[in-house]
């Protein structure tokens, strides 16, 4: 575990390129370096003892707070403005620790119904088994979310804007009510980033993020990043511990490295993602551009209110068109490939059916939905990949 320090606060391009690095400590080395170590000895039983304890200064064992991970924690919790923050190996681990951690068996658990597909998984499969309840919300509650509360509601977990649907939640409001109820609210803030959405600033208590994504960058690395207010730092850091999972040095060198540039790229990401949105609304096949950022769209209100900032992640509806012509549309992309994730250099474009998943409420855009994903190319490239794939979806 790392805390975020208490230096003088400074912008955030100017955190990213200067948290969680010290060259004094390594011989003047502007990044920290990759430390690669499991096993690390004391020279006495008393600092032995202290260790033990937890009562050592340094670093007891390799699994965790070698330099190279505790730099990339503290430089996010501090980003974020969080208390602390711990590493572990995949975006779907930060999403799932907390809840393990915050839960047990007879508590109630309420999750959007937009939330990330695997996270659900693990709450309908693994939760559930445990003996925690599990219920949906509709993502656009906001203070209503108090009528889905019951005596043993513990967490509320919430994820904006949803990562296939983009719904924008109201998460000052939902964590008023939570707070006023003993409940917890955590946050899957991976589109947002840090720098554009300050999660504890609106009453989050834990905020995830799959560090795979934009704060990696580069589709390289898989990493999850969880970051605590102080009051749940304890139960997250005792589990973190407990069950033995952290980031590899590694991956958290990568991490650092992504981090570095994070600034730059999202601005590139939001300008030519409005430029594509802009262009795609104009495009007689598409019905809906689905974008918090894009004036007149879904939660373009709650978004201007709360976030400094859009990344390149946005849905498209499009008018009713058989699905053969989709995929021809989609089988030939040149730029815009076909992938799961999102946050890196390229740009990705995937068909997405969120109705097949919802069970608290009822997805109906009229039409088929693709999930893009604007990447660093130029936009006249990007838009003339996108103009020939819908020359072949009219046949």
């Amino acid at each position: 575990m790392s805390q975020a320090s208490a230096k003088t606060p400074r912008r955030p391009a100017t955190q990213a390129a200067h948290l969680g690095r010290d060259p004094a400590q390594f011989l003047g080395a502007v990044n920290t370096p990759v430390f690669r170590a499991s096993t690390i000895v004391f020279p006495t039983v008393a600092e032995l003892e202290a260790a033990a304890r937890g009562d050592h200064p340094g670093i007891s064992y390799g699994l965790h707070g070698l330099p190279t991970v505790r730099d990339l924690q503290a430089a996010v919790a501090e980003l974020e403005g969080g208390h602390a923050a711990f590493a572990v190996p995949s975006g779907l681990t930060a999403t799932t620790l907390p809840l393990l951690a915050l839960l047990r068996a007879g508590d109630h658990l309420l999750v959007t119904d937009s939330v990330y597909g695997p996270t659900r998984r693990f709450c309908d499969l693994h939760l559930r088994r445990f003996g925690v309840e599990v219920d949906y919300y509709d993502p656009l509650a906001g203070a209503a979310i108090e009528r889905a509360f019951k005596p043993n509601t513990r967490v509320v977990f919430t994820e904006s804007p949803g990562s296939l649907t983009f719904e924008v939640q109201d998460i000052p409001a939902i964590a008023e009510v939570a707070h006023a109820r003993g409940a917890k609210v955590v946050l899957d803030n991976t589109w947002a980033t840090p720098l554009f959405f300050r999660a504890f600033d609106h009453g989050v208590d834990v905020s995830v993020h799959a560090a795979t994504k934009y704060l990696g960058g580069h589709s390289d690395v898989l990493l999850g990043l969880i970051v605590t207010n102080a009051a749940t730092q304890p139960q997250l850091q005792r589990l973190w511990t407990d069950i033995g999972v952290t980031a590899s040095t590694d991956d958290c060198f990568l991490g650092l490295r992504g981090l570095r540039t994070l600034p730059l790229r999202l601005e590139r990401h939001q300008r030519s993602a409005l430029e594509i949105a802009r262009w795609l609304q104009a495009r007689p096949e598409v019905s809906e551009v689905i974008y918090p950022a894009l004036p007149g769209a879904r939660g373009h209100e709650l978004w201007k209110r709360d976030f400094t900032g859009a990344t390149g992640l946005f849905g498209v509806v499009l008018h009713p068109v058989a699905k053969a012509r989709i995929d021809a549309m989609l089988d030939g992309m040149q730029l815009f490939a076909m992938g799961w994730s999102w946050g890196g250099f390229e740009s990705l474009i995937i068909p997405i059916a969120p109705e097949h998943v919802r069970t608290a409420t009822r997805w109906d855009a009229g039409g088929p939905c693709l999930r893009l994903h604007v990447g660093l190319e130029d936009t006249a490239d990007l838009i003339d990949d996108l103009a020939a794939g819908f020359a072949r979806l009219a046949g």
